[in-house]
């Protein structure tokens, strides 16, 4: 039993519609039989009592039991509201209205995924965060952008779109090095890792590539940088031409069925990255263009461009500057084995070395292909969770402990509306972005907004 004292405070313009107001309340509170008294000659200490200064100067009580009580108290709803300078806006609470506000650097581990069925905002909402983290802190921000969605609000914002095509002049070599490419003190560890997953995707087949052909590989590997790491300049940086010589002159017949297999990227109609790398990065944030490549490299676009960034990653590092990766469509990666194996493990090394990815994509059940790819779902304590469809709820409502009232979030929901998980707090939210801006019209890509802004 709790004794309560409840005020209701009116406030008009003028007496008459004071009185209307007064008027209204109380008819209103009669219909559910309860009965208001008006504070007469008690205005000043009701008006001082409803302030939030914990002083209660009326001595009107009446006795509740919890559960009546309970209703008015406003301490129901889970917040996340960091005050720090590097805190991004994540749109409104969907229970309180109070916005939502946090640091992906504050997490034990930043790395993040946006998952949502197509439309329901995923690309929308990874660019207003692009956008706030490129105004607020001094990160550096790269996007992989499968479908061109993300080049005009870069462009915007001052940035550099890299395009990536068979008809572009602007090449990425897939063998660039640094030597700070790892944290052991051979860099050849992972970039062997990289190109082993890089030939697969070329060799194909669904059993991958065979253990002598890994070997083979992995023999090239170190035989190609030989020079490079002997004298670390720019003209003695390795390309797949190189790789290819090499693969020719083993003696093994699986080293020709892969140089065969290469010989289209080095020579052929698909030699786009047989080039040394002519881009140099000038901006904090750079989009990664990789629309044009074309079905039969985009997968290959997305690795070689991943393990670009990578490179930068490592100089960021040393400068202690935070890196920020945007994996657009990443379930693309999660196809194969050897290209899903390196991105778990890009994944794992990229909190360590101040980096925060995140990864955006509607299936599910691509992050739940393998106890490998698993890992990604796992190892991201921010998930941004937009309507998702019947299976995929059922998924994630196991995987991540969801209750079936927080499921009605992300079930049927609107665009910008569902679920954020930040650590162990859940909190549903609501970011409806006002579309009388520019930067709304720079951001959106809904069909029926593009088509008004070119009328």
């Amino acid at each position: 039993m709790f004794l309560v004292t409840m005020l209701v405070m009116n406030m008009a313009e003028n007496r008459q519609k004071l009185e209307n107001n007064i008027g209204q309340i109380a008819n209103f509170a009669v219909k559910y039989n309860c009965a208001l008294r008006r504070l007469d000659w008690q205005q000043e200490q009701g008006l001082v009592s409803s302030l939030p200064l914990g002083l209660n100067q009326i001595n009107i009580q009446r006795g509740l039991t919890t559960s009546s009580t309970a209703i008015f108290v406003p301490f129901t709803t889970q917040e996340l509201f960091q005050d720090n300078r590097e805190a991004l806006y994540y749109g409104l609470n969907a229970l309180s209205n109070n916005m939502i506000m946090a640091d992906r650097k504050k997490l034990k581990n930043p790395n993040g995924l946006i998952l949502g069925t197509p439309g329901s905002g995923k690309s929308f909402s990874a660019k207003r965060e692009i956008t706030n983290a490129f105004l607020i802190t001094n990160d550096d921000i790269a996007v992989i952008d499968p479908e061109d969605e993300y080049s005009s609000l870069v462009r915007r914002l001052g940035g550099q779109v890299i395009d990536i095509s068979p008809t572009s002049d602007q090449y990425i070599n897939p063998m660039d090095l640094t030597l700070n490419y790892s944290e052991e003190d051979n860099p050849l560890t992972l970039k062997s890792d990289f190109i082993l997953s890089f030939m697969e995707l070329i060799v194909g087949g669904k059993a991958g590539l065979e253990p002598v052909e890994k070997t083979v590989i992995d023999r090239c590997v170190h035989m190609v940088y030989r020079d490079y790491l002997q004298d670390p300049r720019p003209e003695k940086m390795p390309i797949l031409g190189d790789l290819h010589r090499l693969l020719c002159q083993q003696p093994e017949l699986e080293a020709q069925r892969l140089a065969t297999a290469l010989e289209i990227y080095v020579t052929g109609s698909l030699n786009v990255f047989n080039h040394r790398t002519n881009v140099a990065i000038k901006s904090r944030i750079v989009c990664y263009v990789i629309k044009k490549l074309g079905k039969q490299l985009k997968k290959l676009g997305m690795q070689v461009v991943q393990d670009q960034i990578w490179g930068r990653v490592s100089e960021n590092r040393d400068a202690h500057r935070a890196t920020r990766l945007y994996i657009d469509e990443m379930h693309l990666l999660l196809k194969e084995e050897q290209t899903a194996a390196y991105s778990v493990e890009i994944w794992k090394r990229f909190r360590k070395w101040g980096g925060i990815p995140t990864g955006l994509t509607q299936n599910v059940k691509d992050l739940l292909a393998s106890r490998e790819i698993e890992n990604i779902l796992e190892n991201s304590d921010f998930i941004y969770i937009l309507n998702q469809a019947g299976g995929d709820r059922q998924i994630l409502a196991k995987q991540l402990n969801i209750s079936p009232h927080q499921l009605g979030y992300v079930t049927n929901s609107n665009a910008g509306e569902g679920l954020l998980f930040y650590g162990n707090v859940i909190i549903p939210f609501v970011d409806h972005f006002p579309k009388d801006t520019e930067l709304y019209s720079i951001m959106t890509t809904r069909p029926e907004d593009l088509a008004e802004s070119t009328q």
